[in-house]
């Protein structure tokens, strides 16, 4: 929401600078965003005093000498004819650029230098006049900025607005909060101060009314709770006045003619959305508000030729639909230069029937926008009046009648709140009489009854229904610096973690103390290998087409980790992950159940120079993993194998009960690659009480349900995670004699502090003794691995990273083997 700070300060003369509104706004009511200032290119110019004029001979030009403030008189040369000694101007020193985009430079004219230039208004895009030098009735001295004589430098506030805050789409909505906050009275903007009586002739009626030669009618009051409309006769169409178009830019309009800048100054500065129509383009002088009719077409304002359908609500004449409720008006009944009579409609639309018909047009305008998060409804009336009378005004036209179609909102719903409830809320004791005070500056009607506060919210408050939405009123007015910071004590909750919950905690635990790495990826899959993708669940509306399906074994997705892996040619993979998987139900949703899974390939475990080549997981390796996962899930139970077909190796049991299953697991794999296996152990349904799968009962039940309800015990380090790297790495070995008296990790400590943040890994891969290895030494070997976050390292800088390494082992008696 973009404000202007000028136009606020007209609705609640608050004296404030635009960097104490912004301030307060986002302390107290919605964040700021940002401020600009709108006449930042008048910051250069200051003001200036002819002291001495004198025509040049033969010409219109004049010369003269200004005082500008600088301590001494510029010679300036001038072509305008009204330059006057002793008077003040707007003047543009040397090496400035003027609004215009010229730039201002010394140069020689007919024989003279002139050092600056003094303004026109023309030049200064104040105003079209060119004719003469802008003149200044001031008594501020030379080189005073120009911005502190007229009150031109206007900021734009740019408001967060949150959905829950339509009040706050609006200048009275923001300036009825910083009348709150500061005190100060809301008072009508100085420009609506003459505005013309409008017309006593007001036609009403439930479903429809007439009045000035015009009909409405409303056919479904669900759609349009309240139709008002203003018949405006004898209005001329033209530029509208500077007041008005410079309020209209000031939020960031563009300022069309005095109708259309009339209505976008009720939007934006009353949050009304209103609408004009050429009274004389309306077939049959009649308004109906219906329903699109199936195949029926309209060309909005923007130009395009909308199908409509029976979701989207119209605004209609007798014959045609002439503009989309809510949304945007229709080219055919558009307000031209030779409009001279105009229909001005002021109206509440049901918001998810705008949304509807915003959404089926596909197109979104500031109207919308305010009609979808709700208007206020109360305010319909005197924003008609007021809107008629604004565009009486800049129009020259009359207000020939009023008609009000459908009822009065219902008044709201009192909100019972107490005082001792505030104080459990916040933490904080807040007098009654503060409560009270603070929601009645926001407009809440508040009777008080000993320590009770019975307070009505405003048409414009639609968010305030419980009495905490009152509370949280009372916080942000006073501050939410003022709550208390100190922690006080509250009785533990009753309620144990979910057995799941518990489950997961031991299975993570246990995986990645046996070496394993935790991943946590969506649950979908492209269906491939997991049989007939028929029995999977398809997703109506999938993130991605390549994976519509929910998978239905939590190994499917760690296959494909693994292939990622094996892509990034990284053979040795150790995966588990605790996750939910889906199957299918006919007529039902899907039954969701949580697995836990690993899968593992590559080396046991990591390469060491005492095993320069370690062995690869093997079945059994898979095997033992499987009945450490079954014992962590399902603590006391007794955990037995059985042998399976095919890729199925073993079958998992607990007790009696199939829980799982350990299978070799096919890959898309380069011939190098290790064999895959993997787990996959059943924990229970979502819905479950206990871990125990679908079906268990007896001793299986008892055994899961027990061991899972254990609570975790111990603390956890905290643990740090970095992007994976997106460059590759570079490696280098160094070969070095240690003496016998310097420990291997007193090397590697020095190799780590040397090798500065690009060194990733440090790696003792050898160790030799003998022949070509002086007496009292022995030759280590270690592999280092740098990578830089952002770009592939030179072969230069490695060489620099040698020496540096092999300088600093220098200290330790630590020689590089030749």
């Amino acid at each position: 929401m973009n404000l202007s700070h000028a136009w606020l300060s007209r609705f609640v003369p608050h004296g404030k600078t635009p960097e104490q509104v912004r301030d307060l706004l986002t302390a107290h009511v919605a964040t700021v965003e940002g401020l600009e200032a709108l006449r930042a290119d008048l910051a250069s110019i200051v003001v200036a005093q002819v002291i001495q004029s004198e025509k040049v001979p033969d010409t219109k030009l004049s010369f003269n000498k200004v005082d500008d403030g600088s301590g001494e008189l510029l010679e300036v040369i001038c072509g305008a004819n009204n330059v006057v000694v002793g008077n003040k101007y707007p003047f543009a020193r040397s090496g400035t650029t003027i609004p215009t985009g010229l730039k201002i430079e010394k140069r020689k004219i007919r024989g003279f230098t002139s050092n600056g230039m003094l303004c026109s208004a023309d030049e200064l895009k104040l105003g079209s006049d060119h004719d003469g030098i802008y003149t200044l009735d001031t008594d501020a001295p030379p080189g005073t900025p120009f911005l502190d004589v007229l009150p031109l430098g206007d900021v734009r506030i740019q408001l967060d607005v949150l959905p829950n805050r339509p009040d706050l789409l609006s200048h009275l909505g923001v300036a009825r909060e910083l009348s709150a906050l500061t005190g100060a009275k809301l008072a009508a903007p100085t420009e609506l101060a003459d505005l013309p009586t409008p017309a006593n002739n007001l036609a009403q009626g439930e479903r429809e009314a007439s009045a000035g030669g015009i009909s409405v009618r409303v056919e479904d009051s669900g759609d349009c709770p309240r139709y008002m409309a203003a018949v405006i006769t004898g209005v001329t169409v033209c530029p509208s006045p500077d007041w008005l178009r410079e309020a209209i830019e000031a939020v960031g309009g563009r300022s069309i003619n005095n109708v259309v800048d009339a209505t976008n100054y009720m939007l934006h500065g009353f949050g009304q959305p209103m609408h004009a129509f050429d009274k004389t383009k309306l077939g049959g002088a009649g308004i109906v508000v219906r329903r699109a009719k199936a195949g029926e077409t309209l060309v909005t304002l923007d130009g395009v030729t909308r199908k409509l359908d029976p979701e989207m609500l119209v605004i209609a004449d007798t014959a045609r639909a002439t503009a989309l409720a809510g949304v945007m008006g229709g080219k055919d009944s558009e307000v031209t230069e030779g409009t001279t009579d105009i229909v001005l409609e002021v109206a509440t639309f049901n918001a998810a029937r705008v949304r509807a018909t915003r959404r089926k047009a596909g197109l979104s305008t500031d109207a919308s926008y305010r009609f979808e998060r709700g208007v206020d409804d109360a305010m319909v009336p005197q924003a008609l009046a007021l809107g008629a009378a604004l565009l009486a005004q800049v129009s020259g036209g009359h207000v020939e009648a009023l008609i009000d179609v459908g009822r009065a909102p219902a008044p709201r719903t009192p909100v019972t709140l107490s005082v001792a409830r505030v104080a459990r809320v916040l933490g904080d004791a807040v007098p009654r009489e503060e409560c009270a005070r603070i929601l009645g500056s926001l407009g809440f009607e508040v009777v008080v009854d000993g320590d009770t506060l019975r307070a009505t919210p405003p048409s414009w408050r639609h968010d305030v229904a419980r009495d905490v939405d009152l509370i949280e009123e009372i916080a942000r007015l006073r501050g939410f610096d003022r709550l208390p910071d100190e922690l006080t004590g509250h009785r533990p909750g009753t309620v144990p973690d979910h057995p799941l919950w518990t489950a997961y905690r031991r299975i993570r635990d246990a995986m990645v103390a046996a070496g394993l790495h935790e991943v946590r990826p969506l649950p979908f899959t492209s269906g491939a290998g997991q049989g007939d993708s028929t029995s999977l669940v398809r997703v109506q509306n999938p993130l991605a087409e390549d994976e519509p399906y929910l998978r239905a074994s939590i190994l499917d997705t760690l296959a494909r980790r693994a292939e990622y892996n094996l892509n990034r040619m990284q053979g040795n993979v150790r995966l588990f992950e605790v996750g939910n998987v889906f199957s299918a139900r006919a007529g039902e949703l899907p039954r969701e159940a949580t697995h836990a899974a690993l899968l593992v390939m590559g080396q046991r475990r990591p390469s060491h120079f005492t095993e320069a080549a370690p062995p690869a997981f093997d079945a059994w390796d898979a095997k033992a993993l499987a009945e450490e996962l079954a014992r962590v899930a399902y603590p006391g139970a007794t955990v037995s194998f059985e042998t399976g077909e095919d890729a199925v190796l073993w079958r998992l049991k607990v007790g009696a009960l199939l829980v799982g299953e350990v299978r070799r697991v096919a890959l898309d794999a380069p011939v190098w690659a290790s064999p895959a296996f993997g787990v996959e152990l059943s924990l229970g349904e979502l819905s479950s009480a206990s871990v125990a799968p679908r079906g268990a009962h007896a001793h299986g039940t008892t055994a899961a349900a027990s061991g899972i309800a254990a609570l975790v015990q111990g603390t956890r380090a905290p643990q740090r995670f970095v992007p994976l790297p997106t460059q590759p790495a570079a490696e280098f070995d160094l070969a070095l004699l240690v003496p016998d008296a310097v420990a291997a990790g007193e090397v590697e400590r020095s190799l780590r502090s040397t090798g500065g943040d690009l060194l990733e890994r440090v790696v003792l891969f050898d160790e030799f003794r003998g022949k070509g290895v002086p007496e009292g030494t022995r030759s280590l070997a270690w592999r280092l691995t740098f990578r830089h976050p952002e770009r592939t390292l030179r072969e230069k800088e490695l060489e620099g990273r040698r020496s540096q390494l092999l300088k600093a082992l220098e200290t330790l008696g630590v020689r590089p083997r030749a």
